[in-house]
């Protein structure tokens, strides 16, 4: 199956100048969304880890699916103020803003080892404020894995030494 076709291009959104990867067709469709979910296992299930964690939101939904398959746990990753506990924020830049993640304080234990999952990386600020969130919980991050890379903005150089896994390239 191409999962390529289950992509929608959106030129110009959310500003001029970017082309927006929409996973939603591809989730939509039982067979493309399977299709990217074991293929996205496929790139990790060799990898030693304990926990998932889901950037918000596409994050959740590709991450939680993965926890679920891989038999490890989920954390969420959430924007400021969605969170009811006690929490830790980092703020970060975007490829057309700012923006900041949270947290929950107990939500990892000191040593734990944690793959982060999300639908794409770009410009990798994200990804490395992900990152960082993990480590001040004294975590480890053991790799990145993604349905969506934008290879011409270099994301992963932002989180390197880490391996990162992505199954469609732009």
């Amino acid at each position: 199956m191409d999962l390529y076709q289950s992509i929608r291009s959106l030129k110009d959104y959310p500003e001029e100048g970017i082309t927006f990867r929409d996973i939603n067709p591809l989730l939509k469709d039982p067979k493309a969304f399977q299709e990217a979910l074991d293929q996205m296992v496929a790139k990790v299930k060799d990898i030693d880890f304990d926990h998932i964690v889901g950037v918000e939101a596409r994050g959740f939904i590709l991450g939680a699916a993965m926890a679920h398959e891989l038999k490890c746990g989920f954390v969420p990753v959430r924007k400021p103020g969605k969170l009811v506990a006690e929490v830790i924020q980092k703020s970060y830049s975007l490829e057309y803003g700012q923006d900041s993640l949270e947290i929950q304080k107990d939500a990892l234990d000191p040593g734990d080892k944690v793959l982060i999952v999300d639908d794409l990386i770009a410009t990798g600020g994200t990804s490395k404020a992900s990152k960082d969130l993990v480590e001040a919980l004294g975590a480890q991050v053991v790799a990145f894995c993604y349905l969506i890379e934008l290879k011409d903005l270099d994301g992963r150089k932002r989180v390197e030494p880490t391996p990162v896994y992505s199954v469609l390239q732009y």
